[in-house]
């Protein structure tokens, strides 16, 4: 009949949704890294993935949230990556001061993958420190072109706390993504376990 409404069904709030695991997935992953410029939180993920596409299949990518480093080598070298970025997700305007550094603390305990072992050490071996300097609006996290790497044998590295950007390019010069690879695989070669 002309004029009648036609109510569509509704789905009952005791039905399921048409969801899953991989709908979650995506939806976090485009919340989370579906930007330009990461969060902290997230960032040094985005630079692990980075490198480990760099390494792999050399070395395992075997950080998760307890790990003490980040990737090891079948003979036992072990990699840490640690980041710093210009650009930040909560600010990215004019005026913002920014002082980058990488945390590159000795650990009183490294976790050895079933406990907390006493240490007072750096974990690592190796530090890759990827640093992100683009400061305009071209800037992206995700990109890795955009990033420059220093790779230091944890030995040169000086016993502070936090490292300041200077204070790493006079210990190392930047290298690209395209030459990570070979650089890590040097100074890895040279290192013992």
């Amino acid at each position: 009949m002309e004029g009648d409404i036609t109510e569509t069904p509704t789905r009952a709030a005791s039905e399921p949704r048409s969801f899953g695991t991989a709908e979650v997935v995506a939806k976090v992953t485009g919340a989370a890294f579906g930007k330009p410029l990461i969060n902290n939180v997230l960032r040094g993920q985005v630079a692990e993935a980075i490198v480990a596409l760099a390494l792999e299949p050399e070395w395992n990518w075997c950080s998760a949230d307890y790990a003490s480093w980040d990737f090891d080598r079948p003979d036992g070298v072990r990699l840490e990556v640690k980041q710093s970025a210009y650009r930040q997700s909560w600010h990215t305007g004019a005026g913002v001061k920014v002082s980058p550094g990488f945390d590159v603390k000795a650990r009183k305990q490294l976790w050895d993958g079933t406990a907390y072992v006493n240490s007072n050490r750096r974990a690592a071996d190796i530090y890759v420190l990827a640093y992100h300097g683009r400061n305009d609006d071209s800037a992206d996290h995700r990109d890795p072109l955009q990033w420059e790497f220093f790779v230091l044998p944890s030995a040169v590295i000086p016993p502070v706390a936090r490292i300041a950007l200077g204070s790493v390019r006079r210990l190392a010069n930047s290298i690209s993504i395209a030459e990570l690879s070979e650089k890590v695989r040097e100074i890895a070669d040279k290192t013992t376990r």
